[in-house]
């Protein structure tokens, strides 16, 4: 299970949250002036704002629509070509992007996450998912594999760097969460650059990355991807503990059992093992 940070939890939060506050202030009674707290002073970037009611209808529209791709793609499109100078226009072309990802139409997922990237290059969920997308679909015999791998690589690195840094986008996460947050986006980020190593068959990279991503997050797909460079780069018995280890856990999703069985049945059969032991899910 992917923890990318989901932009409706956090790209739109700041924006959104902004919205219902200057809906709330208009529906008010005006209130004495106060003095600001310091807390508050200092609380961060101001969020994007709507300029008129009808843009932040379209913005509310597309908040309403997170749950339905096709509907997404439909109100970021309507915010984006009636406003044109929307400050929300990262927002709506990176759950464009989500949306289209959903849909497993991963061409134009890359081309919006690539778009989002044009108007805030330090957006760190828009190079995650490209850096993902051109590395999950580049192949041994591809023309430019390595001019992909290169990107790729770039991106992710960008997405660790970028993420170390980023403001809390939703001032109702705690502190903690936004760091568990942090952790588990720089975790997927490795796991991408394991993945890089692995294509060009750099196995002690691949370590490398695959047990920085399951030291931030030791989420089984991390975990099998690990002892699978382990069995193809010779460490058969790092990989069959891993494996074992695993295979313990009943709850375990069905595909990643399959894949760690027969990770763990070509460790074996490399130790000169019975393949005997692999076991059917």
């Amino acid at each position: 299970m992917k923890r990318t940070i989901l932009t409706g939890i956090l790209s739109l939060a700041a924006g959104l949250n902004g919205l219902m506050a200057q809906a709330q202030k208009k529906s008010a009674p005006p209130a004495a002036p106060a003095a600001q707290p310091a807390a508050q002073a200092n609380a961060g970037p101001k969020g994007p704002t709507a300029k008129s009611k009808e843009e932040q209808a379209a913005v509310m529209a597309l908040n309403f629509a997170q749950t339905d791709p096709d509907g997404t793609i439909k109100a970021a499109e309507d915010l984006l070509t009636k406003f044109t100078d929307t400050e929300f226009k990262e927002i709506a072309l990176l759950m464009e992007a989500n949306a289209y990802q959903k849909k497993g139409d991963n061409v134009k997922a890359q081309i919006f996450a690539e778009r989002v990237l044009e108007v805030n290059p330090k957006d760190f969920q828009a190079s995650l998912m490209v850096g993902e997308i051109l590395v999950q679909h580049t192949r041994e015999n591809d023309l430019d594999k390595e001019e992909k791998l290169g990107k790729a690589e770039k991106l992710l690195n960008q997405t660790i760097e970028n993420v170390k840094t980023a403001a809390k986008p939703n001032p109702q996460l705690t502190d903690q969460q936004w760091e568990e947050s942090r952790k588990y986006v720089i975790a997927e980020a490795h796991n991408g650059l394991g993945l890089v190593a692995m294509t060009r068959k750099k196995y002690d990279g691949a370590i490398a990355e695959f047990q920085t991503a399951v030291e931030g997050d030791p989420q089984p797909a991390y975990q099998v991807r690990l002892a699978s460079v382990y069995q193809q780069s010779g460490k058969n018995d790092e990989a069959i503990a891993i494996c074992d280890k695993l295979l313990a856990d009943p709850q375990l999703h069905p595909q990643i059992k399959q894949v760690t069985q027969t990770v763990r049945a070509l460790a074996v059969k490399a130790k000169g093992g019975p393949p005997a032991e692999v076991k059917k899910p």
